[in-house]
């Protein structure tokens, strides 16, 4: 099994706020890896330091190593465009553009002047048909993204994002904001890209990770407590906050 990405004594402070201490761990090609733990705990701010959109915050202070494929993703030197076409993310909420079903999912591939008007059609259909909506629009693309159920935006973001062909896929909480049957779809789809991305889940909802997840972290005050098979973590943790956790007595 191949590490895809490797956080190496990760520190990340906003202003006097310390949020991040020395975390290291790794996240393998082709597998889910979930972070679990009470709000505030820094799982987000790791997740989103993965393909650096710290960089977007003024205060932010970033110490440590982020390596993908054992090249080294932070510092001024590095592409930012670049280590976000690599790593893809998706949010809590659907952040689609006021634009067609297949403009929003074009998007990417157009500003990285990636193939022409043919390679890019195929492209996007590509990606809608992972995302299981064909069905769903494939006779509209031309209509309003915006029209559609939120479950339907959020696969639609989830097919913008692996349009260009990313290595990894990062989801904060995608399932927060949804239904029961959306939240399944969801599921269902981090399942088949897998098979393609190194995908990490950010997730409050514990059977969740305990579906999908072949690796859990659990995370306290911005530090990493415990991180192994999901299995194990949820069936025999070795860290007495991890055990109180999952059984429901913080968060």
């Amino acid at each position: 099994m191949t590490d895809k990405l490797v956080v190496r004594n990760l520190n990340i402070a906003f202003g006097e706020k310390q949020v991040l201490k020395n975390v290291s761990i790794t996240f393998p090609d082709q597998k889910i890896v979930a972070l679990i733990g009470p709000s505030g705990c820094g799982k987000s701010t790791l997740l989103r330091s993965l393909n650096r959109m710290h960089d977007l915050t003024p205060q932010a202070m970033v110490t440590g190593e982020v390596l993908l494929d054992g090249h080294a993703i932070l510092g001024a030197k590095v592409d930012v465009v670049d280590v976000r076409r690599k790593v893809g993310m998706v949010f809590q909420k659907p952040n689609l553009f006021p634009k067609s079903i297949f403009e929003n999912v074009a998007y990417g591939l157009k500003v990285n002047k990636m193939g022409d008007k043919n390679l890019i059609r195929a492209r996007v259909e590509e990606a809608i048909k992972s995302c299981y909506l064909w069905d769903e629009v494939g006779d509209r693309l031309d209509k309003p993204a915006l029209e559609l159920s939120g479950g339907q935006q959020q696969r639609l973001c989830i097919a913008r994002a692996i349009a260009i062909a990313p290595e990894v896929i990062l989801m904060d909480e995608p399932c927060a904001a949804l239904d029961p049957i959306s939240t399944l779809k969801i599921e269902e789809l981090m399942l088949g890209l897998r098979e393609k991305f190194a995908v990490v889940i950010v997730t409050h909802n514990m059977q969740q990770a305990l579906r999908v997840a072949d690796s859990t972290a659990f995370m306290y005050l911005g530090e990493l407590i415990e991180y192994g098979p999901t299995t194990e973590i949820f069936n025999h943790p070795q860290h007495e906050l991890t055990q109180r956790y999952i059984q429901g007595a913080f968060g």
